[in-house]
């Protein structure tokens, strides 16, 4: 499962920074709260980066998709376990 998101750029000229997605768009993507994707960045369990005087985080959808395929594999693993 690929996410797509929308291309943020640094200035009005185009240039890709890369894709990022604002905490709501990647909760929606893992399925879970914003507390908890809060939670695992503090953890460095996924890379959150810093925006805007406000300090809001921003994730790169490569590292949340990579996150979710680590969770599908983990998950599929216990299944397996208990059959």
């Amino acid at each position: 499962m690929v996410a797509k998101a929308k291309t943020q750029t640094r200035n009005g000229n185009g240039d890709q920074t890369g894709r990022m997605l604002r905490l709501g768009e990647a909760c929606r993507i893992l399925c879970i709260h914003g507390n908890t994707l809060r939670r695992w960045s503090e953890q460095g369990m996924i890379n959150a980066y810093r925006v805007g005087p406000r300090g809001d985080r921003r994730f790169r959808l490569e590292d949340v998709n990579a996150l979710l395929a680590e969770e599908i594999r983990f998950n599929s693993e216990d299944y397996r376990k208990v059959k």
